[in-house]
């Protein structure tokens, strides 16, 4: 079952000294329309039950950042995306490396959730994200960092 990137902690068997990287990596859809950002509510049955962010999820083993958002917007809203440039990146307290892409998605394309992740799609912008009680954290910080003129969302793209 999937897990929102910035709500679950890393698998606490890991050992420090293993070849392998214990950082999980994730990837977020940035997506534009008419000056409305695409906003889930995660479904019931999922970690973060109820909670508000962008579409994404975990990065596959052998899967690019870019492959990942294609797959996971699939997944969650049966639309194809066409990613369009890398914003930003952070690491959530979980030790998570999110990677957070613009997309494209075709103005006659129609989320549709899919129930076992997503419970509902809205469209909202940068205000009205930032006053929803349930936005993940991880969202916040991005919110954040636009206000700061750390991130220029592309509204042409």
């Amino acid at each position: 079952m999937p897990r929102p990137l910035d709500s679950q902690p890393c698998d606490p068997s890991a050992s420090a000294s293993s070849n392998v990287d214990p950082r999980r990596r994730g990837a977020v859809a940035v997506i534009e329309r008419s000056g409305a950002l695409l906003v889930i509510r995660r479904s019931q049955i999922v970690v973060a039950p109820g909670a508000f962010c962008f579409p994404g999820g975990g990065i596959e083993p052998g899967e690019s950042e870019e492959e990942a958002l294609v797959r996971e917007l699939r997944e969650e809203l049966q639309v194809e995306v066409r990613p369009l440039r890398r914003l930003w990146s952070s690491v959530t307290p979980w030790n998570v490396e999110l990677a957070w892409w613009q997309a494209d998605l075709a103005a006659e394309a129609i989320p549709r959730p899919s129930p076992a992740e997503v419970e509902s799609v809205h469209w909202y912008t940068l205000a009205e994200m930032a006053e929803l009680p349930s936005l993940l954290e991880s969202n916040r910080q991005f919110l954040s960092a636009i206000e700061r003129s750390e991130i220029v969302l592309d509204t042409k793209a």
